[in-house]
């Protein structure tokens, strides 16, 4: 009965991994489409708030930051 566990585990595994290894093109550009509008957004506020032009750079910073993601998730999706 050892032995069918143990088995049982290993193909669990692989099953993950396998599952893991096909998500990551996906987990990947989602990632890029919040990173990319979080870390624009932010700049675009500081470059705001240091040079007196609120809200417009942060506006393009998030906007640069939606295009640049959902570029990433158009390539991903495409490339399928």
């Amino acid at each position: 009965m050892n032995e069918n566990n143990d088995d049982y585990l290993a193909r669990s595994f692989q099953y993950l991994q396998k599952i893991i290894k096909d998500s990551s093109p996906a987990a990947s550009a989602s990632y890029t489409l919040i990173g990319g509008v979080l870390i624009m957004g932010f700049l675009g506020y500081f470059l705001d708030n240091w040079l007196g032009t609120k809200p417009w750079l942060m506006l393009i910073g998030f906007l640069m930051g939606l295009f640049t993601g959902f570029y990433e998730l158009a390539k991903t999706v495409w490339r399928k």
